[in-house]
């Protein structure tokens, strides 16, 4: 049975669907029909939440996710997101994707217009979740959470959250009305969270969603030693990517690998489980861009690692991860 969580009152899976790699940019590309055949194989095995961008792709990862769903769109707890636009100058310049040039950018209008733009690539008239993606210092922040407030009292988002902010950002936020949720990165390789987010959100009883929960897929113990990366594959500069670096993450499966057949799971399943473990952390998202990738992400909502396995994995990563999270 898959673990549920709440966001904002509304009940979701804890691992959650990750959608970045199914837009191709920075993944060396992508498939169409395998990314749809992935959002379908997660719905099947009792994954309800999905996450989305109108970046991933120039909005190609919304489409797939509104080719999946349709018919299904009451199974899904559909997050996507608004502040990366490639329609203006404003906000600040952020990064590059094919020929256009991608702005930070969360004014009022562009929030909303953002927010239309993905129902149509969404095929729906509303998304459960609206979080921004990153933030711009260019609005006021009440600014923001005005137009963000407004279209979740029209009905068009039922939770709003934010994402890539920092402490000061979450109480900013807060200042001007209720926060759902915050989505951050977090992983075995990436802990800072701990110090700094998730206690208020704890306090607040605010829901945190992981990204990058098995490091890029680092941790998922198939990326081994002899895996070359092509293209614009992001993990083929990345310095937690080297050879050296995998062969420590090699040993760190190794060591996962008991528990892993204990419970006749994969160590990516295990990884996950531990995330969803950590005090603070609400729900995990874990990409997947087939699915047989898709269903074996899902298995670790039905994971339960008792207090002694917890311990074991933490001991594993103090005796092999050190250096990798310090590739960073």
């Amino acid at each position: 049975m898959q673990m549920q969580r709440e966001i904002g009152g509304i009940p979701a899976s804890a691992v959650g669907l990750g959608t970045w790699a199914m837009g191709g940019w920075l993944w060396g590309g992508g498939d169409d029909d395998a990314s749809v055949a992935a959002i379908r194989a997660a719905l099947d095995a009792g994954v309800t939440l999905v996450d989305t961008a109108p970046a991933y792709g120039l909005g190609r990862a919304e489409q797939l996710v509104g080719r999946a769903i349709e018919g299904r769109r009451d199974e899904v707890v559909l997050v996507t997101k608004c502040g990366l636009v490639w329609d203006t100058d404003k906000g600040r310049p952020f990064v590059g994707q094919d020929d256009k040039t991608i702005h930070r950018y969360l004014g009022a209008e562009s929030v909303r217009a953002e927010l239309e733009a993905s129902l149509r690539r969404l095929r729906t008239d509303h998304v459960d979740v609206l979080i921004t993606h990153w933030q711009d210092p260019t609005t006021p922040i009440a600014e923001t959470m005005e137009a963000l407030l407004a279209l979740k009292a029209e009905g068009k988002a039922r939770a709003i959250g934010i994402s890539n902010a920092s402490v000061e950002d979450l109480a900013a936020y807060r200042a001007a009305g209720p926060v759902d949720c915050v989505q951050e990165a977090y992983n075995m390789l990436d802990r800072g969270l701990e110090q700094t987010l998730i206690p208020p959100c704890r306090d607040a009883g605010i829901a945190v969603i992981s990204y990058s929960s098995l490091a890029l897929g680092l941790l998922t113990g198939r990326i081994g030693p002899e895996r070359s990366f092509d293209g614009d594959d992001l993990r083929r500069t990345n310095p937690r990517f080297s050879v050296e670096n995998r062969r420590l993450v090699a040993a760190f499966a190794a060591d996962l690998g008991g528990i892993a057949r204990d419970h006749g799971v994969e160590v990516a399943d295990v990884v996950i489980a531990w995330t969803l473990a950590q005090p603070g952390i609400t729900f995990a998202l874990c990409g997947a861009r087939n699915a047989d990738q898709a269903r074996a992400n899902a298995r670790a909502g039905e994971l339960r690692l008792a207090a002694d396995e917890l311990a074991a994995i933490d001991r594993a990563i103090a005796a092999h991860l050190g250096p990798v999270a310090a590739a960073a």
